[in-house]
């Protein structure tokens, strides 16, 4: 349900931000939000959300002044509520059971276009309710519900984490999530947990790391399920980075081949069921970070697909990724003055996420390379929007 938000909202914004001393860039790095996401918050041009709203607050020491601008959606506040009045009153129900199992799946639906610093505190907060069911009398059915509940809590909010560059708690989560796993026998968010952990090594420059993870991830995932077909491709990505192009084509080729008679699932945003739709957007990251000339027409295949209107689509977080794609495969193909474009237009937008910053980075060293005057202009888009890191 969409939050009512008072017109007030962004005028408070701009006070409250003025009387702290902050310019709209150092908010920005405070609170993990794009410059442009804020002066937009300010001028009425997008609405804010509850979470969004209540993280401004903390960063601002407001009070409350801007949540009580915005009406809590009811879906995340009210219904978090009455089901902590519920756990307390009453031993576990199998409607209460069937709710928090619904309530993993809509979080793990806003992942892809909900801020990481947003999502956090929900994921935080039905985690503390899987948390409190668990130390009640339950039937050894109900545990394992709520166990399984809890793995994917974990491993979302892992995810999280290191969207938001903060390695410890990502850590500390993954290790929960994949001993939720273990315990209740489930391989498929073991999996999950294997090739977050991929992604992540593979973000901070540890390839074979990042191998090794995927390849065990397909080892213990289900055959064919999400993870596995994740991790797959999680492989052709590492493959990439270490210049194997012929382990990459193959690793992409069974990528193809789990996935080619593979239906569309029901709520296709969800971030732990396979969309087919994807094969094409890893593809084009992985032929990218290969060199493959083949990436640009695939890359802007995938950006036309996903944001035909140029204003973010319906993922604007999978656009402004591929706009990074298709600016590293212009500036390897020698089209520096392009490529800069794409990555500003990513950048810009809001929607990178911190975990995402050496990928516009990786553009500005390869433009820089060419010697081009646009990497000066790249250069001082990166600084004015880049996201302060944070543990």
């Amino acid at each position: 349900m969409t939050a009512h938000v008072d017109p007030r909202f962004g005028t408070t914004l701009r006070q409250l931000r003025e009387q702290a001393g902050l310019s709209l860039r150092a908010l920005a790095q405070l609170t993990h939000r794009g410059k442009s996401h804020l002066h937009e918050l300010e001028n009425g041009s997008k609405a804010a959300t509850f979470e969004t709203a209540r993280h401004l607050d903390q960063a601002l020491s407001a009070g409350g002044r801007l949540a009580r601008l915005v009406a809590a959606p009811v879906d995340h506040e009210a219904e978090a509520d009455d089901l902590l009045q519920r756990v307390s009153a009453s031993d576990v129900s199998a409607e209460t059971l069937a709710r928090i199992e619904q309530a993993v799946d809509e979080l793990a639906i806003l992942y892809p276009t909900t801020a990481p610093a947003d999502l956090l505190p929900m994921v935080r907060r039905h985690l503390a309710y899987v948390t409190r069911l668990l130390d009640g009398r339950v039937t050894l059915t109900q545990q394992r519900r709520l166990v399984v509940a809890g793995g994917w809590l974990a491993v979302l909010r892992a995810t999280v984490h290191i969207d938001l560059q903060q390695p410890r708690a990502a850590s500390a989560h993954l290790a929960a999530a994949s001993g939720l796993a273990e315990h209740a026998e489930h391989p498929e968010i073991q999996g999950w947990c294997l090739e977050t952990r991929a992604w992540e090594v593979l973000t901070l420059g540890d390839y074979r790391a990042a191998l090794a993870l995927s390849q065990q991830a397909q080892q213990v995932a289900p055959v064919g399920s999400s993870a596995h077909i994740q991790a797959t491709a999680q492989e052709a990505r590492a493959w990439a980075r270490m210049g194997a192009v012929r382990e990459t084509r193959r690793a992409l080729d069974r990528v193809e081949r789990l996935t080619a008679n593979m239906p569309v699932p029901d709520r296709a945003e969800h971030h732990y069921r396979y969309d087919p739709a994807k094969a094409d957007a890893y593809t084009a990251t992985t032929l990218a970070w290969a060199g493959d000339p083949g990436a640009e027409q695939v890359a802007r295949q995938v950006l036309a697909n996903l944001d035909p209107r140029g204003d973010g689509g319906e993922r604007p977080r999978r656009s402004a990724s591929a706009r990074l794609d298709l600016g590293l495969a212009l500036a390897t193909a020698g089209r520096p003055d392009e490529a800069s474009a794409f990555a500003a237009a990513a950048v810009t937008s809001g929607r990178v996420v911190p975990s995402n910053w050496w990928r516009a980075r990786e553009v500005l060293r390869r433009v820089e390379q060419t010697g081009a005057p646009e990497a000066a202009d790249l250069r001082d888009v990166l600084e004015e929007f880049g996201p302060a890191r944070t543990e």
